[in-house]
């Protein structure tokens, strides 16, 4: 192999390795947060426990709320790492790892090495990115296929769009690949997070409407594309559909999809015609934080963009701005969901970082990167050992693990986050059974060994006169998904 071949796949490389790194730091010293990281862990582990890949399940019960690549890349990682949080989380790491690059590449085809460079490390050091690369969910693998989606439909419209000055003449084009790459993609994205990783078709349709060269759209051949694109995701899609008799229709495209368009859910948004209305400009305000520390020169950017920009950059753009219209429109609004267009904002950053201006204004980036990756690793180091002390349902399997027996029943009344399925399913072979104040007595009469956990002032009340031959574990902590503080009991019966 040539010197010249050897270096490039050494930068791929360092990027990838060096991202995985960055990203799994802290990893195995934070418990998972409910309420969605121990959903998906959960569910993968029943996967494997069930063997069966197709249909999910958490706690016994069928999880229709995602597609499955999450879940299936969660299983792999089981069988590397064992069944724990790190393992949860280490898939999210690889799929933002290779996202990064994706975007290094991508940024070489437009604008040479040093664009490709920053392209990858503004898109890794975004917080946005920072927390969502750590975290046992499907967001890092749709931002995956989505960028993965918008880099092909590019190479797909090059000759439209790119001057002869970011042509590279020693690259053939296969315009076939980049075709099916780009339906691929929007498939494996789907699998990720349902259709909303479809976005790349609205970017390809805008791009088109408003391109001189019309005939580009040939290229993407969009009823043979989109044939092979629901094909691939048939594959899985009509056997969970018969196994599920059209839940998985019903509830996972239905409820999380449309339900999340026109109504908050979860409380995360307003019902209200009138907070909706107020919380239209949601993400334009909380890409300030969401993409720190590079969103301070988002301003500087669009400045410079309104008065000079190119094919490629109305391309970028027009991703960014559909990726934000949409989420604007849909009534469910959390801060990640914009993630998907971090990429193409590095791109565009990266693109017209200034150069040659002055010395200072030079090394800007590169103090702000080495300052932030190191208060990054700093926080992902630090502080999760801090808080994993707040973590009730991780601090009670800490506490009780010594007696608990793999053939124990369990059950909680008025705390049911899914961390406590997670974390006790690793030494108990039962499923979690929620249950009210009333049949927690009930509950404990019942032959066999068992425990319950309730609230502290409740379990004093009812487990007042309780044999002494039970045991009692008391933690106290916070309910990240109900955002308060809690004082859990555990009432364990051995026999």
């Amino acid at each position: 192999m040539t010197q010249s071949k050897i270096k490039p796949l050494g930068n791929y490389a360092l990027l990838f390795f060096g991202c995985v790194l960055f990203h799994v730091a802290g990893t195995w010293s934070l418990p998972l947060i409910d309420r969605d990281e121990p959903r998906f862990a959960e569910a993968s582990r029943e996967m494997i426990q069930r063997g069966d890949y197709v249909v999910p399940y958490f706690n016994d019960h069928l999880r229709l709320d995602k597609p499955p690549l999450t879940y299936w890349a969660q299983t792999v990682s089981y069988r590397v790492f064992g069944q724990n949080d790190f393992a949860a989380r280490f898939p999210s790491a690889v799929a933002a790892a290779l996202t990064a690059m994706l975007i290094f590449a991508w940024g070489i085809r437009i604008g040479g090495e040093k664009v490709g460079w920053w392209a990858a490390i503004i898109f890794t050091l975004s917080l946005q990115t920072f927390v969502h690369a750590k975290a046992a969910v499907a967001d890092m693998w749709q931002v995956l296929f989505v960028s993965t989606a918008h880099w092909s439909a590019l190479e797909l419209l090059r000759d439209g769009l790119t001057s002869s000055g970011h042509q590279t003449s020693n690259i053939k084009r296969q315009t076939s690949l980049w075709w099916f790459i780009f339906y691929i993609s929007l498939a494996l994205g789907f699998l990720a997070k349902g259709p909303l990783a479809w976005v790349p078709l609205l970017t390809v349709a805008s791009t088109i409407f408003y391109a001189p060269n019309l005939q580009l759209g040939r290229r993407f051949k969009f009823v043979r594309g989109i044939a092979l694109m629901l094909a691939i995701i048939a594959a899985w899609g009509i056997p969970a559909l018969i196994r599920t008799h059209g839940d998985f229709l019903r509830i996972g495209i239905g409820r999380h999809v449309i339900g999340r368009s026109f109504g908050a859910m979860e409380g995360h948004g307003w019902n209200s015609l009138g907070g909706y209305l107020l919380l239209l400009p949601f993400y334009f305000v909380t890409v300030f934080v969401s993409f720190f520390p590079w969103s301070i020169k988002l301003p500087a950017l669009l400045k410079r963009l309104w008065r000079e920009r190119d094919n490629i950059d109305n391309y970028l753009l027009s991703g960014v701005a559909i990726i934000f219209i949409i989420f604007s429109v849909i009534k469910t609004k959390l801060p990640h969901y914009t993630l998907p267009a971090f990429g193409l904002l590095a791109l565009l950053l990266a693109r017209h970082r200034p150069e040659t201006v002055t010395a200072s204004r030079r090394s800007f980036f590169a103090t702000v990167a080495v300052i932030t990756a190191a208060i990054w690793i700093a926080f992902a180091l630090i502080i999760p050992p801090l808080v994993a002390r707040f973590f009730p349902a991780y601090q009670l399997l800490q506490v009780s693990h010594a007696s608990l027996k793999p053939n124990m029943q369990f059950a909680s009344v008025a705390f049911e986050e899914p961390s406590l399925v997670w974390y006790f399913r690793s030494r108990v072979n039962g499923f979690l059974t929620p249950l009210n104040e009333r049949r927690a007595t009930e509950f404990m009469s019942s032959s066999g060994p068992r425990f319950i956990i309730l609230p502290m002032p409740v379990a004093g009340s009812v487990f007042s006169n309780a044999s002494r031959t039970w045991k009692f574990f008391t933690v106290s902590g916070f309910n990240v998904a109900k955002g308060k503080r809690v004082d859990l009991t555990m009432v364990l019966k051995l026999e």
